[in-house]
């Protein structure tokens, strides 16, 4: 294990200042002032874009491959259940409480000290790119996704995110996808008309029973339900409308261009996905990061929550102190020893490989 205590003091105290500062998605101005002033008090050139603050390694090579290390600085807004001030950190029986403190605080204040650890080392084999960023909570435009141009080439993605440190080699994509029948209104007690929600019906058993011919060897077949249905205006006219809303989490065996694709063959309705953004992710298990945690000891699983993942191009791996499970949760914490132990094996798995 690398002697990371200095660095983990220095990721409390900075977690701590993050927390005491409101940064609700869309008004984390304040957390990125803090972050980009503690990567400049360490002798850091920052960029910043809106909310995002991002930095690469001092001895940066155009010539090598680069690693994106990633994690968000925006939260939730706190839930009624609080008992105690979610914007003031506090620490009881080696938990340290605080909105954001899990995620995905100490997710990020772990990455930066492992960022500042290679940041001056002239003999690595990847340039490292460290960005703090916006809008994760509600996949926001001006986010991540904004400042992927400025980033330059990159090879793969760290995403720090709570996984109790374990592999989350794959993460489901997600499209949302408005459906409309069209039939013809008309009296219900002369049998005029074509009714809409009758069209509907046979569209809506598709998606119930359709199965996709690949699936995924991580989370199997893709997954599809209707979740919204809205139709009619009163009872003696037969609607000439019916609406209803598809939920589809799409896994690594397809791109979501390719479930629109199949979905548009198969019913009669108009499909208008709402976004087609939040594409599916993986990793190869084989990937010398993967090989990596998997040598100290880490699981490796399919994650079924939705991350920065989501809007990568690349190899991306879901990893970080925290546990989903209190994400959100009333009283959120994290346990500090879960800081320490994310930051040294982060260096283990990256120093592996350099």
């Amino acid at each position: 294990m690398a002697d990371t205590n200095l660095l983990y003091q220095q990721a409390l105290e900075l977690l701590e200042q993050l927390i005491a500062s409101p940064s609700f998605s869309k008004e984390e101005d304040k957390t990125a002032d803090i972050i980009e002033h503690f990567l400049q008090a360490h002798q850091v050139s920052t960029h910043r874009k809106l909310n995002n603050v991002w930095a690469y390694n001092k001895y940066y090579d155009a010539g090598k491959p680069t690693i994106l290390l990633n994690s968000h600085h925006d939260t939730v807004k706190p839930n009624t259940g609080y008992t105690c001030n979610p914007f003031e950190a506090t620490k009881e029986e080696g938990r340290l409480y605080g909105l954001g403190s899990n995620d995905a605080g100490g997710c990020l204040v772990s990455l930066i000290q492992v960022f500042l650890y290679f940041y001056n080392r002239s003999d690595l084999k990847y340039n490292f790119c460290l960005a703090a960023t916006a809008e994760e909570e509600i996949s926001g435009v001006n986010g991540l996704e904004l400042i992927i141009p400025d980033l330059g080439m990159l090879d793969f993605a760290i995403v720090g995110e709570p996984t109790l440190m374990q592999l989350a080699v794959a993460e489901r994509g997600l499209m949302v996808l408005d459906c409309t029948t069209y039939g013809k209104a008309g009296h219900a007690a002369r049998e005029e008309g074509e009714n809409a929600i009758y069209k509907a019906l046979a569209d809506i058993e598709w998606f119930r029973t359709f199965r996709f011919p690949k699936e995924s060897d991580m989370f199997g077949p893709l997954k599809m339900s209707v979740t919204i249905i809205n139709a009619g205006s009163q009872h003696n006219v037969v609607p000439a409308t019916c609406t209803f809303t598809v939920d589809v989490r799409v896994t690594d065996a397809y791109r979501n261009e390719e479930v629109l694709e199949i979905v548009r063959q198969h019913v009669s309705c108009e499909v208008k996905p709402r976004s087609v953004r939040l594409k599916p992710s993986s990793i190869d298990k084989n990937h010398p990061i993967v090989q990596a945690g998997l040598a100290l000891g880490r699981t490796s699983y399919g994650s079924p929550t939705t991350s920065d993942q989501a809007l990568l191009d690349i190899p991306s791996l879901k990893i970080g102190p925290g546990d989903s499970a209190r994400s959100h949760m009333a009283d959120e914490f994290i346990y500090m020893d879960e800081i320490k132990e994310g930051i040294a094996l982060y260096i283990q798995m990256l120093g592996s490989i350099n």
